[in-house]
């Protein structure tokens, strides 16, 4: 299991997300691979702050920014204003594998 930012990157060479990562990692990490779809389904049945977080950075990479808000306030975070997609990516991903604290 990707326990870090660097392990769950080195993990995107794989064909299928390693075990045991929970549904907003596993969402996150079908977002690197490229399937939005898949990433938003995994990040909707999780209703916890994590799966919103995910939802709500999906909403924003897909350029709606009123459902992307709407899931940043349920997840507690406010809408990015000065970084990256890509950023906001690592920033989500460090912070549910390891709990360090992401950029607002």
């Amino acid at each position: 299991m990707a326990t870090n930012l660097a392990d769950f990157t080195r993990s995107l060479r794989a064909a299928a997300p390693p075990d045991g990562l929970d549904l907003a990692i596993q969402a996150l990490w079908w977002d690197a691979k490229g399937d939005w779809d898949k990433a938003h389904g995994l990040a909707d049945k999780d209703h916890a702050m994590r799966g919103s977080w995910v939802h709500a950075y999906l909403h924003r990479k897909e350029g709606d920014r009123g459902n992307a808000g709407y899931w940043y306030r349920r997840a507690g975070k406010p809408m990015p204003a000065k970084i990256s997609l890509e950023e906001e990516w690592k920033a989500i991903a460090r912070t549910l594998l390891d709990g360090t604290e992401a950029p607002s």
